[in-house]
C-alpha cells in the first residue's frame, strides 16, 4: 500500500469550486482498481487548506491514476485555484500492513 497526502492551499474565492472539483475527481477515483481509498479533507479552522488522502494498492497505481480523464479534468480545473503549488508526502502502511482497506 502506498498512501499519499496531497496538501493544497486554495485561494479564498475558489474554496467552493475547488471542493466541488475535488469531490468529483474523488468519486471517479474510488472506482479505479488500483485505488483503495480517496479522501478529500478540508481543514476545520482554515477552510482554504485541503488534504487529499490517496491510498493506492500498488506502486504503479498513481501513474495509472494520472492517466485518467477525470484526473486530467481535475488538474486543469484547479490549477488556477491554488494559492501556492500543491505538495505531497508519501507514506507506507505500518499497521495494519495491508492498510486495512
Amino acid at each position: 500500500m502506498l498512501i499519499v497526502h496531497v496538501h493544497v492551499l486554495v485561494r479564498p474565492e475558489c474554496i467552493e469550486a475547488f471542493r466541488a472539483a475535488s469531490v468529483e475527481n474523488a468519486r471517479h477515483s474510488v472506482g479505479e482498481p488500483g485505488i483503495a481509498r480517496f479522501d478529500v479533507l478540508q481543514q476545520a479552522d482554515d477552510p482554504a487548506r485541503f488534504v487529499l488522502t490517496e491510498v493506492y494498492r500498488d506502486a504503479g497505481a498513481p501513474a495509472r491514476h494520472k492517466e485518467t480523464a477525470h484526473y486530467a479534468a481535475w488538474r486543469d480545473a484547479v490549477a488556477g485555484m491554488m494559492a501556492e503549488p500543491r505538495t505531497s508526502v508519501k507514506y507506507a502502511a505500518v499497521f495494519p500492513a495491508d492498510g486495512g482497506w
